[in-house]
């Protein structure tokens, strides 16, 4: 049975696949060929994509968790076909699994119905041969348009520039704008190049102005995180990506971009030698040069401030805490004989984890903060870890939760089911001895 990572991370694949036909004011001609292109890309049927868009609708986000059944695990594919499936896909990058499924069984390689599409489709994605992962093989350059969304929080972009050095180290711009409006939600240095600069800028973002429809990012390895996947899902944002070396496709966070070139060329002046003290000049450089300062781009030259401001499309709060939550960590342990497990080189005790020795659970964890764990299993309360303390001497056992505590019985069941099995068997032999004394031991 999948646990719940692995249901969750089907779920957000699943919001990726459904992302383009979640788009408003679509017409239905243009609608029928998305779904038909989806169904062809994934190689699912249009019944399962409607089932999918319904559940969407109706649960959103859990929606989408695979239902527990009772269905046995796929059956394997031979080497050799998986080979075969292989080449197909690469002579042709767009074919579908059914298409190549029927091309074997046509060939004879196979016999008709012994290769489920799920399955082979299964076995391509572990091989890194999946119809996303040959993508790249079909895709044409296209001449990029400009585009701009009518309401702010409709769409946001960002972007990481590479900022001065303090002290001998350099430091890195995290980005947050409004497609809209122009207007920059968040926007910070900080002292390391890694993913949770995005975390922390993009929290600040939403905390301050509410959650947007879209986020646009560029394919850096800050941005396509697990992480920002399970929040983007779990806040029901739609994460969108820009295709490799397509910058002209976010023109409008590189346009700022080279804006801020204007503060760094004043800020070398100036040479702080704090990243605190950096942060505050660009805060007020981007508040009185940007923020305020009327926009060629936008209606009546107003600023971007003013166009947020002024725009009628209502903003979606969420509360602090789903934030928090959606942007937790979640890691896999195995429970010890103890009831304990390792985490970042400790050990950790988890309540009541008597009840899930030798099970593999998800430890769900605050970036900030790793000492507080919570624990969860499939069809098992949510429980907490805490760091195991280890005294001098050998600590107590823990008590053995009730319902794994010894029943007090006064007879062996295995002992009195023998009981019943010998007295029938004595019972069926002395029939046979009673018939053949009737027959007069001769033989038939």
């Amino acid at each position: 049975m999948k646990n719940q990572r692995k249901s969750e991370e089907t779920a957000v694949e699943r919001i990726k696949m459904l992302g383009p036909l979640l788009e408003e004011d679509q017409d239905q001609a243009r609608l029928s060929e998305k779904k038909r292109e989806i169904c062809e890309k994934y190689g699912i049927s249009d019944r399962t994509l409607r089932r999918y868009l319904s559940e969407y609708r109706k649960d959103g986000f859990f929606g989408l968790k695979p239902k527990q059944s009772g269905r046995p695990g796929l059956r394997s594919i031979s080497e050799d076909i998986l080979k075969e499936a292989i080449q197909l896909r690469r002579e042709v990058p767009g074919r579908s699994v059914s298409t190549i499924i029927q091309i074997l069984e046509w060939e004879k390689r196979i016999p008709p119905g012994s290769v489920k599409r799920s399955t082979l489709q299964e076995h391509l994605a572990a091989a890194g041969y999946s119809s996303s992962q040959m993508r790249i093989y079909r895709d044409s350059a296209v001449a990029a348009r400009r585009f701009q969304r009518t309401n702010r929080n409709s769409l946001w972009q960002s972007d990481i520039k590479f900022g001065p050095y303090i002290n001998g180290k350099q430091v890195y711009l995290v980005a947050f704008i409004d497609d809209c409006t122009r207007f920059v939600l968040h926007a910070e240095f900080y002292p390391v190049l890694d993913a949770t600069i995005v975390e922390d800028a993009f929290r600040q973002a939403l905390a301050k102005y509410g959650t947007p429809k879209r986020v646009y990012f560029d394919n850096g390895k800050q941005y396509r995180t697990k992480v920002m996947e399970r929040a983007c899902a779990k806040l029901d944002i739609r994460l969108l990506f820009a295709r490799p070396y397509a910058a002209e496709s976010k023109g409008k966070i590189e346009r700022f971009n080279r804006t801020i070139d204007g503060f760094l060329s004043e800020v070398r002046v100036e040479k702080p030698d704090t990243l605190k003290e950096l942060n505050r000049r660009f805060w007020v450089w981007l508040d009185e040069c940007y923020q305020h300062k009327p926009h060629s781009s936008l209606e009546d030259n107003m600023s971007p401030l003013m166009s947020f401001n002024m725009d009628k499309e209502p903003l979606r709060f969420i509360d602090a805490e789903e934030i928090a939550e959606a942007f937790l960590r979640v890691e896999e342990r195995k429970v010890d004989k103890s009831g304990c497990i390792s985490f970042n080189g400790k050990k950790h005790e988890i309540e009541n984890g008597l009840l899930l020795i030798g099970r593999k659970v998800n430890v769900i964890y605050e970036r900030t903060d790793t000492e507080y764990l919570w624990i969860e299993h499939e069809n098992f309360p949510r429980t907490t870890a805490k760091p195991l303390k280890i005294g001098e001497r050998a600590g107590q056992r823990p008590p053995l939760p009730s319902m794994l505590e010894k029943e007090s019985v006064t007879k062996s069941r295995l002992l009195e089911a023998a009981e019943k099995r010998n007295q029938t068997r004595e019972k069926q032999l002395k029939n046979v001895i009673s018939f053949r004394s009737i027959g007069g031991g001769s033989n038939v």
